[in-house]
């Protein structure tokens, strides 16, 4: 890796003198000379006024272009409620490479100040050398939809049959919402992703390699969910509502409001939805005793068969609101506050059939299981903004709190039934399950500039307390006893100290940001005891240092290179930790463990983009103690293989991944816009897992098409569908699957509602088909789900567009260890 780490680098520096670039840098400004912040500037081609590139101005109504080839060129400004205006000619030469245009001057419109104009259309993607950009209503599908399912159609994005995210063939993704982490484990990260509407989204930035400025948390990246915000003075906002009908009916609504006066800022987005599915999960199950002689025909002793049918019903509300004050021009006080409560109902039915080697059924098993679960969350954020001068030196700092309560009952019936239907036995068993989590964390961010590039630089704490209880009571004739084999409360606490430096600066046509994060854990856990075992515990504490670089090269007007690479670390899953075994039914057991260590991740990647439309992407990554879920057979009590399943997170050793991905943007006709997106990936996983060899190796293909239509009369379609072809995760191997959607919009009232109809997995596609083998045990597994929608919406927005908006706080220090805390069983 250092050989091919000096070739590419010395390749970017031998490449320094092919191409002369320059600067391009104004303000805006209007009648008053104020600077106009979020003004659109545009740099277009003197020859045709073909666009070039475009920036968004600063608080300042400052912009800058960078790495311009040298040239005639213009600069268009333009910005809600003003006249457009634009520059004279500019020449970009050798005597003058860098050319400060001073302030450009825009003018009130007075007949835009009385309607809601939309002046121009973001495209779904954008692709920025360090990130892609996903702009969330700009697809007609994403009307009616969750987060969860914009994700999905999201390029380089899958979703797997729990509903875990990989990027780019890679699970353990951080993400964050407006910069701040979600608390949530995988699974429970999905469950909340798909209680928000995705009209509470207004854009979604997918970074494989962030900057040590970011937590290292996330071996495959970061996906960063940027929530609206109305930026205008006086009373603004929005209101979305939708209806879905698939089997089952569903909702997802929300609102956005503003109100901006003098040195206030009042924000707030709420949003209720209600979510009816359903779950069909088939697994058929072979034991069989060891092979006498390798690659002998296996014997099978057991077959088992099960059906599954699971309906979940639940009602999601949330709510986002918060203050600014503006104690001057230049320092700003904030307070944010959220709330989430979400009740949920969960049922299951399932029917096994108990085989011997020759498929005859021996006995049946009916299971019948009702969970009641109430996630409550709330945050709180108070921070700080303070610019000491014009020359970029800045400070913020950041206080957090989050509080996640949950009360959760289960009850499960197990029926037991011979050949032709005979009761035997039926048991019953009852579960509670609490749960506390409080996590605080404060962070302070310093940033200047420093030998004209920029530097930042900052510290953070964290520490998280949780508390999880797992009460089972067996229930009989003579009432309830306490199943002390599975009654446990376990205690988990970490603190986590980070500091980074990081530092950018632009050589002509090549940039260079170089950064240096270290992170330091202290953990202990507590398993404590009950009449049948003893209390246990065990603690640790390690340090790391995580580097990240990047570099980009402006190789002429057509070609621009990029070369990223850095180390990540994945931590486990708070409840991933708890040793003990939690029932999910009779021949089904989850379990944590203590020993799981966190996996270190080391990413290189080079990309490419030609002509600012198609852009090649190479990456490999290198990851060592390689976390994934695990399965083993449960024992019996004499020591024997039993035809239960234990599911756990576990180290299985190594994992090797590299892949090729291209995505182009581009318009088939002047009302047709196509988006193209694939990615080879190819993955091997070395190790062991319950004393058995793992090497098992996948090559997966994913193509994501998305096509937009613009018609006359504020018409406007989309075709969308993506596909992901047979792959590998760690012990699964899944098979092909994808969806086809599509969606027609119009613009009425003069531009101020939208109305959209879509229906998503229009061929039914999306079932997840797969197969997992251990020890002596083969299964292959069938799930489907409530993926066929059609969904009605409609759009209001109102208020009048002002001039001179301020920037809203938008991260906070609390954002680390979010993504890390399992909520509840909705699947």
């Amino acid at each position: 890796m250092r050989k091919v780490w000096l070739i590419i680098t010395g390749c970017f520096i031998g490449l320094a003198g092919f191409t002369q670039t320059g600067t391009i840098s104004g303000t805006v400004q209007d009648n008053a000379k104020k600077g106009v912040m979020s003004a659109t500037a545009s740099l277009l081609k003197a020859a045709d006024s073909s666009l070039i590139k475009t920036v968004i101005t600063d608080k300042e109504g400052r912009f800058s272009f960078s790495d311009i080839a040298h040239g005639r060129y213009l600069v268009s400004v333009s910005s809600s409620g003003y006249k457009k205006s634009v520059s004279g000619e500019i020449n970009i030469k050798n005597e003058q490479p860098a050319l400060e245009l001073g302030a450009i001057s825009l003018s009130e419109d007075a007949k835009s100040l009385q309607t809601v104009t939309v002046t121009a259309k973001r495209p779904f993607i954008e692709q920025k050398m360090d990130k892609t950009i996903v702009n969330v209503d700009a697809a007609v599908t994403t009307a009616g939809s969750n987060i969860l399912e914009v994700l999905e159609k999201s390029p380089g994005i899958s979703i797997d049959k729990d509903g875990n995210i990989s990027l780019k063939g890679k699970q353990q993704v951080l993400v964050m919402i407006d910069g701040r982490r979600t608390f949530l484990g995988p699974s429970e990260l999905a469950s909340m992703l798909k209680s928000m509407p995705a009209s509470f989204a207004d854009q979604i930035e997918i970074m494989t390699n962030p900057s040590a400025k970011y937590d290292a948390e996330g071996n495959s990246g970061i996906i960063n969910i940027k929530t609206k915000k109305n930026k205008q003075q006086g009373f603004n906002g929005s209101l979305n509502l939708n209806y879905s009908q698939g089997k089952y009916w569903r909702t997802n609504n929300n609102f956005n409001l503003n109100y901006r006066q003098g040195k206030f800022n009042f924000f707030a987005n709420g949003g209720y939805s209600k979510w009816n599915s359903f779950q069909n999960l088939d697994i058929n199950r072979k034991f069989s005793t060891p092979a006498s002689t390798p690659g002998s025909i296996k014997n099978y002793n057991a077959i088992f068969d099960q059906e599954t049918k699971m309906r979940n019903q639940s009602d999601n509300y949330i709510m986002k609101m918060g203050v600014d004050y503006y104690l001057s021009k230049k320092t700003t006080l904030g307070i944010i506050t959220t709330g989430l409560i979400n009740p949920e109902k969960f049922s299951s039915k399932s029917t096994s059939y108990l085989k011997d080697g020759e498929s005859n059924v021996d006995s049946i098993v009916y299971a019948e299981s009702n969970n009641y679960n109430k996630w409550k969350n709330s945050t709180l954020n108070l921070n700080l903004r303070h610019q000491f001068d014009s020359t970029g030196r800045e400070i913020s700092s950041d206080l957090d709190y989050a509080s996640y309560t949950s009360t959760s009952s289960m009850d499960f019936i197990n029926t037991t039934f011979d050949p032709e239907w005979t009761q035997i036995n039926q048991s019953r068993l009852r579960g509670d399950l609490p749960v506390h989590i409080d996590i605080y964390s404060a962070k302070v961010d310093y940033s200047q500039n420093l030998f004209k590039g920029k530097l930042e630089t900052g510290i953070k704490t964290s520490y998280v307390s949780t508390n999880n209880a797992a009460n089972y009571y067996n229930i009989t004739s003579n009432g309830e006893e306490v199943d002390y084999s599975k009654t446990n409360n376990f205690l988990y606490k970490e603190n986590i100290h980070a500091a980074y430096l990081n530092y950018n600066r632009q050589f002509k046509k090549i940039g260079i940001q170089a950064g240096l994060r270290y992170e330091y854990t202290q953990m202990k856990g507590d398993q404590f005891g009950n009449t049948q075992r003893p209390d246990s515990s065990f603690s640790r504490g390690y340090g790391n240092f995580f580097p990240t670089v990047f570099i980009s090269y402006q190789a002429g007007k057509n070609h621009q290179w990029g070369l990223n690479t850095g180390r990540r670390i994945d931590r486990p899953a708070y409840q991933d930790l708890n040793p003990f075994l939690f029932f999910l039914d009779q021949y089904t057991y989850q379990a944590g463990n203590p020993f799981i260590r966190p996996q270190y991740t080391n990413n290189v990647e080079v990309s490419h983009t030609y002509k600012g439309f198609l852009t090649t992407t190479l990456n490999y990554s290198y990851t060592r103690d390689f976390q994934t879920e695990t399965f083993e057979q449960a024992k019996l009590p004499n020591g024997d293989d039993g035809y239960a399943t234990i599911v756990r997170q576990g180290n299985i050793g190594t994992r090797n991944n590299g892949g090729i991905a291209v995505s182009a943007q581009f318009p088939v006709q002047k009302w047709w816009t196509a988006i193209l997106f694939t990615n080879v990936n190819y993955s091997r996983f070395q190790g062991e897992v319950n004393n058995d060899k793992v090497d098992v190796e996948a090559t997966n293909l994913m193509v994501n098409v998305n096509n937009q239509f613009k018609f006359n009369k504020g018409w406007s379609a989309e075709l969308s569908g993506w596909y992901r072809t047979k792959g590998v995760e760690g012990q699964i191997m899944i098979q092909p699957f994808g969806q086809l959607s599509a969606g027609v919009t119009k613009q009425i009232m003069k531009g101020k509602s939208t109305i959209k109809f879509n229906i998503r997995d229009i061929l039914y596609t999306q079932v997840v088909k797969g197969t997992i083998n251990f020890q002596n045990t083969e299964a292959t597994f069938k799930n489907s789900r409530d993926s066929r929608v059609a969904t009605l919406s409609f759009v209001y927005r109102f208020g009048k567009p002002m001039k001179d908006a301020q920037p809203r706080r938008k991260t906070g220090g609390a954002s680390d260890e979010q993504n890390r805390v399992k909520l509840n069983n909705n699947q």
